[in-house]
């Protein structure tokens, strides 16, 4: 190796050194974001568990979890304060929506990437990318709008009085159309990644396009289509804003009439923002790590399904 060849490699390998420190720096600023706000909201939101809250008193673990009223106002009382309610309405709202936004987000993807001719792929697949970006605020208005009215003449149609609309039934229709395109999506890459060899080698035995699109290329593609559905649910129990819109504030009670109002994690917080100090603000803090931690754990528990999922295989 003559030293020319020898130094051009001394600086390469520096090169390729320098960038491998620099992006594990920028991962580990990444990562440590995490941690910083985790940090910041297990700080506020132990403060009134441990605090005596100016004189109201130390808001109880047990009954804060379990409990089904939830009180605020100038004459609350840290005791009264209390979730559990709202952690069963947030997974009978993300289950609701799930179930309606899944088979439909998987169906279009199918469309998409399979069956429809290219323009016309094209021409969706730029459509779910669109329907992607709105801000969730305006799929609020657009709830609060049209959706409200639906709900609340279909209610009075089977002789039930809503009020005005606000209900499940509008959340999980609002929900559902904002986790349309990301199922979408996500699924429809996963689909188009299946390989083309399964697909001849099924229509060569016999199976027509129906079957193998179905028995086949859905099921090649199951591990990419189930995590569509994690991201989907993620992003139903974390929405605010547009279920604050059309919920109706349920403060009290689990109800699983669909036309009952009702409440989630995210709307008790985002519904607490205009406060400063003080209990009602710091509890908003205890139910962001409430709603941390159902976040984990549904994630755990899906990515452990989706583990199973991804071992069984096709037939």
């Amino acid at each position: 190796m003559s030293p020319i060849e020898h130094q051009h490699g001394k600086r390469t390998a520096l090169i390729d050194k320098l960038t491998a420190n620099s992006l594990k720096v920028v991962a580990l600023i990444s990562a440590s974001f995490v941690f910083v706000i985790a940090g910041v909201i297990l700080a506020k939101g132990l403060g009134p568990f441990i605090t005596d809250n100016n004189g109201l008193g130390r808001v109880e673990v047990i009954p804060f979890l379990t409990g089904s009223v939830w009180l605020t106002g100038p004459y609350a009382q840290s005791s009264l304060y209390a979730v559990g309610f709202v952690i069963v309405n947030t997974f009978f709202v993300a289950f609701l929506s799930l179930l309606i936004s899944f088979p439909i987000g998987v169906l279009t993807a199918l469309f998409i990437a399979k069956i429809a001719p290219k323009k016309l792929a094209e021409m969706l697949r730029t459509v779910v990318e669109m329907l992607a970006s709105i801000p969730s605020i305006i799929y609020g208005l657009f709830g609060a709008g049209l959706i409200l009215q639906l709900v609340y003449n279909l209610s009075n149609a089977v002789g039930y009085q809503s009020k005005g609309g606000n209900s499940v039934l509008s959340s999980v229709i609002v929900l559902a159309l904002m986790t349309i395109p990301t199922i979408t999506s996500i699924s429809e890459v996963a689909i188009r990644s299946v390989d083309k060899d399964l697909e001849h080698a099924s229509l060569a035995l016999g199976a027509s396009p129906t079957q193998t699109h179905f028995k086949v290329v859905l099921l090649a593609a199951k591990s990419g289509i189930f995590t569509s559905a994690i991201l989907g649910i993620g992003r139903v129990l974390g929405e605010a804003t547009a279920v604050s819109l059309v919920s109706g504030g349920r403060r009290s009670g689990v109800s699983f009439n669909i036309f009952d109002t009702t409440s989630t994690l995210t709307t008790i917080m985002l519904e607490g923002h205009h406060e400063t100090v003080g209990i009602d603000y710091d509890i908003r803090f205890s139910v962001g790590l409430v709603l941390m931690a159902v976040i984990l754990l549904t994630n755990l528990v899906l990515n452990a399904v989706k583990r199973k999922v991804g071992n069984v295989h096709v037939k």
